[in-house]
């Protein structure tokens, strides 16, 4: 009865994202993906710009699952959004998540945040660079969940080194 259940659990993770190559050592890999930016995004905008360096920031800091960096790249977050007229309710949204004690709390708050943050990054003027609109179908509790990366190898914020590679890219913001 165990080996089924591990195998059942085995085949779930590997679903998720059967086609990369899984990292040894998941340290490292997290540790590659603060330091390594291969694709700088540049906005014509300078707030909208200023808001997508703030997000991408809480982002990795989810994705490290640093809670405290989270709360600071959060408040910073929300300062810009509340900058940007008609973003009011969002950096509500990122108050919430600076707030935040939980992070549980804070990625659930993050699936609210990036939907409003992707609508807005689509209306983004790109002068250089991708943004790449990626999901994990298994991110609060099935229902699944998106967010934005500079990058398009996959380091999944719902779930951190957990299922750091779980998720795809299902969409492509790129410079006209």
């Amino acid at each position: 009865m165990k080996r089924i259940f591990g195998i059942v659990i085995l085949a779930g993770l590997m679903a998720c994202n059967p086609s990369e190559k899984k990292s040894s050592d998941k340290n490292d890999t997290l540790q590659k993906d603060s330091l390594s930016v291969n694709n700088e995004v540049l906005i014509k905008d300078q707030k909208k710009a200023d808001i997508f360096t703030a997000y991408v920031s809480l982002k990795n800091a989810l994705v490290k699952a640093d809670q405290k960096h989270s709360q600071k790249a959060a408040a910073d977050l929300q300062k810009s959004l509340a900058n940007y007229e008609g973003c009011e309710p969002t950096a509500e949204v990122a108050g919430k998540i600076a707030s935040g004690t939980n992070l549980v709390d804070q990625r659930k708050n993050f699936t609210i945040l990036s939907a409003d943050l992707i609508a807005l990054m689509k209306n983004a003027e790109i002068e250089k660079g991708t943004i790449y609109v990626q999901h994990c179908p298994m991110a609060n509790k099935g229902d699944g969940g998106d967010w934005l990366s500079t990058e398009k190898e996959i380091r999944n914020p719902y779930y951190g080194d957990e299922m750091l590679e779980c998720g795809s890219v299902t969409e492509e913001l790129k410079a006209k």
